[in-house]
């Protein structure tokens, strides 16, 4: 397989080449093969006669380091060796990270589970319970090659980045500009307002589509984001619609999460940080991809005005609920 831009460093990755990745740990396919809803990465679905129905991940090239992805991997074991119920890495050869023409990859198995639905009774509470425990193994060693969650590199670099985009038109590359420096210093303003918080070993992108549904309970899948930061990070994007239903939501999951392990009421302060950081990074990192296929596909929107229109919008607001409505 030839070598790849770094733009579509997936372009030549065919069900051929996937199937020879997986054949050559000496994983017997059947010819099964079904790609999976990703798009930082390439993720499939195959079938085996040897092995089951698997699940191969490639890592798009240039975002972590082989120490990186070995500190997931590693971390992932962990919890799956407490008995949590994560998705982790197969060894082969006793090895988690594997290459094939280029491209690294490893080799999950597949789950079988449900999406969640998170108003049936007791799912929260089933969720908090489980990041508690996930929290109370993480809280035991901090990450070496991980990232930290910071407003500098989830904001100020982003936000960089996305001025330099060619995407971003000029007409509103000034008002982007303005908005996006008075949210981030809010930010920064409130962050260093609530002052030092604990940072430990997170999933880092907890949210309903990196969780699966088991009669048990919930099953974590995807720890590619997995970082350092505080607590409320892998439990924010769980809280929405109105003050009261958040107040209610935050109830169930911190009553579950406390017989584990424990939060501070006062670290909820930071929900609204955190979610001014995730507007401004996401709109940051589907500009960075634009040159990939898989994200015209997705997200056709993006370039729209009427986009930009309401993703301005949507920073001013999210600024005066900083600033307190």
């Amino acid at each position: 397989m030839a070598a790849t831009s770094d733009a579509q460093p997936f372009a030549r990755l065919s069900p051929d080449e996937v199937l020879a990745a997986a054949e050559r740990l000496g994983i017997e396919c059947d010819g099964r093969l079904f790609a999976l809803n990703s798009y930082e990465n390439r993720v499939y679905q195959i079938g085996s006669a040897s092995h089951g129905t698997l699940v191969l991940k490639f890592y798009r090239p240039g975002r972590w380091s082989d120490a990186q992805i070995l500190e997931e991997h590693a971390f992932t074991e962990e919890l799956a060796a407490a008995d949590l119920p994560v998705a982790a890495p197969q060894r082969f050869e006793d090895a988690t990270l594997h290459r094939h023409e280029g491209l690294r990859y490893a080799v999950f198995p597949r789950l079988a589970a449900r999406a969640v639905e998170i108003d049936a009774q007791d799912s929260l509470q089933l969720i908090g319970r489980t990041l508690g425990r996930m929290h109370a193994i993480g809280a035991k060693a901090p990450f070496r090659h991980r990232v930290t969650l910071s407003s500098e590199r989830l904001g100020w670099q982003a936000r960089d980045a996305l001025l330099s985009s060619p995407l971003l038109e000029q007409t509103m590359a000034d008002k982007y500009a303005e908005a996006s420096a008075a949210l981030l210093e809010a930010v920064d303003e409130a962050i260093e307002r609530i002052g030092p918080v604990g940072r430990i070993r997170l999933h880092g992108d907890c949210h309903l589509g990196n969780i699966l549904w088991r009669e048990q309970g919930p099953v974590f899948v995807d720890l590619d984001d997995c970082m350092m930061g505080p607590r409320i990070q892998d439990l924010w994007m769980f809280l929405s619609g109105t003050p009261d239903e958040r107040e209610g939501q935050w109830n169930e999951l911190a009553s579950g999460y406390r017989q584990f392990h424990a939060i501070d009421e006062w670290e909820r302060d930071l929900v609204e940080p955190l979610r001014a950081l995730r507007m401004v990074h996401h709109a940051a990192w589907i500009a960075a991809r634009w040159e990939d296929p898989a994200f015209p596909r997705a997200f056709p929107w993006f370039t729209s005005p009427r986009f930009w229109q309401e993703h301005l919008s949507d920073l001013w607001q999210q600024l005066a609920e900083l600033r307190g409505g």
